[in-house]
């Protein structure tokens, strides 16, 4: 689907609802940036966009951490949700709400659309007798288990048997496989591909029926039809996605907003999000079904970044501290490619940080306001209506828009930046420094202002601050983040004419304390 295909539709955007037994670290900056990013990218091409984000706030862990802390769990759980909106505030993430799971109106939500999975007959009672993991706060069979361990935490799991309500998962083998089968032309699937035929596999091994009720604690959604009961965190936690577009409280608005649902998620939580919560969706009659995408694991010295990996004390602050907050962002949007498992290094921070945004952006900015400044008067000219670099800026934009709408933001910023490194060898090709004043500095130099006026827009999902530095200093009114693509990018924009700034280095080289 084109940018220009999509222009003015609307466009929902969820990073999963992180858990409160965590604390935000650079894995969870890593999922909502990129949400963040894509959202901001859709607000460029006029696209009505919702943009959700939230805590996840029951289930056994919580309960047991609250107890340990002397709290009650609510109060525990309203402690580490400010950190995470705090850090997204901290991070100029745009989202347009933030859910917590405590919320009546999500409340409201679960057990709408459990009442009618279960009016649908696909929910029923039985005993549950199995493994249990309380950080996964989820069932396993023996042969998920690693050495006797949950496969993710690798901490030892709970033996449990009690009396839950079942969600008959099975009923779905062949509404699941379809949907996974179709073509990504087709949406409503899993990307990248990989992921779907992941998600195929587990079908196709067999699906049973899950337990998603618990009776041995009381800190969760209590079950409509039994109160005796609440649903266990992850019954209650999917279905915030719908819970935001108004299911359940507001009809119009759901129907208006829910057929445009992205979800964003790590792929440790693909089963959860890519055949549970459609199942679910299927047995509560809802259509259509989200689209996935997901991305792998942020590595540190080969191991996950994770709570129980032991790397949380790397903290987004921290690095916001050393590379400020855009310096951060766009390391971590550029450094790791959406999909695979990704290196994570404070090395690889430091590199796109001197390489890309002092070297090749804020230099650029700076050396043409100083040219302009000493050899045109101050004024910026216009581009050449003809000019080579306008070839490059067409192909740079097919291609980061193309990136851009199938979620790859790291390839959107090569393209961005391919076009910077080429004006910036441009200037060095055609030494306007040495030039005199007149049409042929004139020429070079409002090429070159119309190139960081278009890379800028295309650059704002990214680093949003700095483009805008960029944006005034060489004399547009307005914001870069709320021009209108396509058409802000095509060629020729720059009105010439205007005031131009010599100012401060936009990125200062960082250089690492020995």
């Amino acid at each position: 689907m084109s940018s220009a295909e999509t222009s003015g539709s609307k466009f929902v955007i969820t990073t999963p609802i992180y858990y409160v037994n965590d604390v935000p670290h650079v894995g969870h900056a890593y999922t909502t940036l990129n949400a963040d990013a894509v959202a901001r990218w859709h607000r460029l091409l006029g696209d009505d966009v919702f943009f959700l984000t939230g805590t996840d706030e029951h289930g056994l862990k919580v309960q047991r951490a609250a107890e340990e802390a002397g709290l009650e769990p609510l109060d525990h759980a309203t402690r580490t949700s400010e950190r995470f909106a705090s850090t997204w505030e901290l991070l100029n993430i745009s989202n347009d709400d933030f859910i917590r799971t405590t919320e009546p109106r999500h409340h409201a939500a679960v057990q709408a659309l459990l009442q009618k999975a279960y009016d649908n007959g696909y929910i029923y009672a039985d005993t549950y007798e199995g493994d249990y993991c309380v950080s996964c706060e989820a069932y396993y069979v023996e042969d998920d288990l690693v050495d006797g361990n949950c496969p993710i935490h690798k901490r030892p799991v709970e033996h449990m048997v009690e009396d839950n309500y079942f969600f008959k998962l099975s009923a779905f083998t062949d509404q699941l496989t379809e949907w996974l089968e179709q073509p990504e032309s087709a949406g409503h699937s899993i990307r990248p591909a990989g992921y779907r035929n992941e998600a195929l596999g587990i079908v196709r091994q067999g699906l049973d029926d899950v337990s998603i009720t618990r009776t041995s604690i009381s800190w969760g959604v209590p079950v409509p039809w039994d109160t005796d009961h609440v649903f266990y965190v992850w019954y209650d936690a999917l279905i915030n996605y719908a819970t935001a577009v108004g299911f359940g409280a507001d009809q119009q608005r759901f129907d208006q907003w829910w057929p445009s649902t992205h979800h964003v998620l790590g792929k440790d939580i693909l089963r959860f999000h890519g055949v549970y919560w459609p199942a679910m969706l299927m047995a509560a009659g809802i259509d259509p079904l989200p689209q996935l995408h997901v991305h792998g694991f942020l590595l540190l010295g080969g191991e996950k970044m994770s709570k129980t990996g032991g790397l949380t004390a790397i903290t987004p602050a921290e690095l916001v501290d050393d590379f400020g907050v855009d310096g951060f962002r766009y390391a971590m949007l550029r450094n790791h490619s959406f999909g695979p498992d990704s290196d994570f290094s404070f090395e690889g921070i430091v590199e796109a940080f001197n390489t890309d945004l002092a070297n090749t952006y804020g230099n650029l900015v700076s050396r043409v306001a100083t040219v302009v400044g000493k050899n045109c008067g101050g004024v910026g000219p216009a581009p050449e209506p003809g000019a080579s670099l306008g070839e490059a800026a067409a192909t740079a934009y097919a291609e980061a828009a193309a990136a851009w709408d199938s979620v790859q933001p790291s390839a959107a910023l090569d393209a961005t930046w391919r076009l910077l490194r080429e004006t910036n060898e441009y200037l060095a090709e055609m030494e306007p420094w040495k030039m005199d004043p007149g049409p042929e500095v004139d020429a070079v130099m409002g090429n070159a202002l119309e190139v960081i006026r278009i890379a800028s827009i295309m650059a704002s999902p990214a680093i949003p601050e700095a483009v805008e530095i960029a944006w005034k200093r060489i004399g547009l009114d307005g914001q870069a983040c709320q021009q209108r693509l396509p058409e802000a990018a095509v060629w020729g924009a720059y009105p010439g004419g205007l005031s131009v700034e010599v100012g401060d280095p936009m990125f200062p080289r960082f250089k690492p304390s020995s």
